[in-house]
């Protein structure tokens, strides 16, 4: 059982995972197969074609079972970068004898033919030891046997006396929920598969006569949907800049138990997949800053009282990206994905603040060296650092500047490629303090030049110089503001350098 739970639980995570998203998509083809097929409301069998980020590379995997000499197939398909698959051109298992074999490979289709090929281990033969010595080891070991026997047999009359405790399964775990009444009692149809994230994918699914959003863990992964389903029940998270959370629910029972996050759906999807087919014109540009903005000054905000709800203490986000930011129709972002986030409650530890977590791409230098200071601030300004590479990626592909637009790119994939190492990026970000670069012509834009600034004081190598959520989004207001003022074509003051701008002036409420 434990063998099939373990092997059930790498089966999950990798169908799930994508830390930290879809940064830049490659694909890769594997021969798919489900044999929960029907409960699943899947395809029984075909191809399926694998998507995954830039930074991961893709596998196929074949899982069965072999009941007496018949192989009974359970599931094929893509694997998420797994170090134990990488360069294998063929699936072999090999586990001496679990109860549910599992094998991976890269290459379209290489999960076709799998085969079960357990390793051999060696043992260095040894020297017998002489009859003098073993007799010595009898007679030295054989009154501490009969001890030990004795005491465990003391142990087992005492263990059998005792009532027993009931064995409690897993779909009686006392720390889920029971099914909403939002939800429970409403039917709610899954449709399709919008992404899939670092615990889990986000299905596009109906409830009654409205989209939602439904984000599946396996139950393996119940600390990750703990996490987040506290942080949407934390006083306050109600927000127009905040994921709007609906229910959080247990379908299923034991090894096929699933854990449900239903939040709103929003049908642009998030800000990566936005800019990768989409310019901005400048007025656009602003909105989506601006409110991104003013989302995580709101998530880091610590608020007494908050609309009756109680006191919304400060969070930290922990994984802030353009993959965790979704676009409403309007273009209005909002802050998604709390699967890392914590929270800071006065006089209360903060929880797991392990220090090296969030995509790779987005950490900041004192991450990535593994110098925190795990205070509060420390972590908001974490944030700001993202957020910086964020805004970079947003000007990236704004038309407002005479000049071109460039094809989307990912913050430091002009530098170091699509597939950073931490090696790669402690060298550049850490020792070398490179940043993502600012074209000419960006800088000629009066918005722009400002918004650069802004961008360059998310970023600082100096944590405790960076800007704050609050200040970033004030900065914003006011450069959309002058610059939308303007009413001739021709600016009579253009700006030409960042030193000559004139900026509001820089606060920090981190």
């Amino acid at each position: 059982m434990g063998a099939s739970v373990a092997l059930t639980f790498l089966l999950l995570l990798a169908t799930f995972r994508a830390g930290s998203g879809h940064d830049e998509v490659e694909t890769r083809e594997c021969i798919y197969y489900n044999a929960n097929w029907e409960l699943e409301k899947t395809n029984q069998s075909g191809v399926e074609s694998c998507e995954g980020e830039k930074d991961k590379r893709l596998h196929c995997y074949a899982s069965w079972r072999n009941n007496s000499g018949f192989i009974e197939l359970v599931k094929k398909g893509c694997w998420l970068d797994d170090f134990n698959c990488y360069d294998r051109q063929e699936c072999i298992a090999k586990e001496e004898n679990p109860q549910v074999f599992f094998c991976c490979c890269e290459g379209n289709y290489c999960n076709k033919k799998f085969t079960h090929l357990p390793e051999v281990e060696t043992f260095d033969p040894k020297p017998q030891p002489s009859a003098s010595v073993l007799n010595i080891l009898i007679y030295s070991l054989l009154p501490i046997v009969g001890l030990s026997m004795a005491i465990l047999l003391a142990f087992w009359m005492y263990r059998h006396r005792k009532p027993p405790y009931g064995h409690v399964e897993i779909n009686e775990d006392p720390g889920l929920p029971p099914p909403s009444p939002l939800v429970g009692l409403k039917p709610l149809q899954l449709l399709e598969i919008k992404a899939r994230g670092r615990f889990g994918c986000v299905w596009k699914a109906r409830l009654l006569n409205e989209y939602v959003a439904v984000k599946i863990f396996p139950v393996q992964d119940k600390q990750s949907w703990q996490c987040e389903k506290e942080i949407f029940t934390t006083p306050g998270m109600k927000h127009e800049n905040l994921l709007e959370f609906i229910a959080a629910e247990k379908r299923g029972s034991n090894l096929e138990m699933e854990l449900w996050l239903i939040t709103a759906f929003h049908d642009k999807g998030s800000l990566t997949d936005y800019l990768k087919g989409n310019l901005v014109s400048w007025n656009e540009l602003c909105h989506i800053t601006e409110t991104m903005a003013r989302g995580l000054a709101y998530l880091h905000e610590d608020v007494p009282r908050c609309k009756g709800e109680g006191h919304k203490p400060a969070i930290a986000h922990r994984d802030f990206k353009s993959k965790n930011v979704l676009l409403r129709n309007d273009l209005t972002a909002i802050l998604a994905d709390f699967g890392l986030a914590v929270r800071f409650e006065p006089g209360k530890p903060p929880g797991d603040t392990h220090g090296q977590v969030g995509t790779r791409r987005y950490m900041a230098p004192e991450v990535l060296e593994g110098a925190i200071n795990f205070q509060r601030d420390s972590f908001l300004r974490i944030d700001m650092y993202a957020m910086g590479l964020v805004l970079w990626e947003i000007v990236s592909r704004c038309t407002a500047a005479d000049g071109p637009v460039d094809e989307y790119l990912l913050p430091f994939e002009e530098e170091i490629g699509q597939h950073p190492s931490l090696e790669d990026l402690q060298e550049v970000v850490v020792h070398k303090k490179i940043r993502p670069v600012f074209k000419d012509h960006w800088l000629k834009h009066p918005g722009l030049a400002q918004l650069c600034v802004t961008i360059e004081e998310c970023w600082d190598h100096d944590a405790e110089a960076r800007l704050s959520a609050g200040c970033v989004e004030e900065r914003i207001s006011q450069i959309r503001k002058s610059v939308n003022g303007t009413t001739s074509d021709c600016l009579v003051s253009i700006v030409t350098s960042v030193t000559n701008v004139d900026l509001p002036p820089k606060e920090s409420s981190i």
